[in-house]
């Protein structure tokens, strides 16, 4: 089974868009919640790379189609 475009959006989309979240989080803690800013930051880090990572994964190249 190879990897495919389909499951690369599906992997990317959500990965990149809660690491986005969790950096935007530990940007903006005050209060009590300060102490998970090092959390947030481990989290968005961990997730932002997850997401570049399967968007700089290489497709395998395409079968040509069978001749008759």
């Amino acid at each position: 089974m190879g990897l495919n475009r389909t499951a690369k959006g599906i992997v990317l989309l959500p990965t990149r868009a809660l690491g986005g979240a969790f950096l935007a989080a530990a940007a903006w803690l005050d209060g009590p919640a300060a102490q998970n800013r090092p959390l947030a930051l481990g989290l968005g880090a961990v997730l932002m790379g997850a997401g570049l990572l399967a968007q700089l994964l290489p497709e395998p190249p395409q079968a040509p189609p069978p001749s008759e």
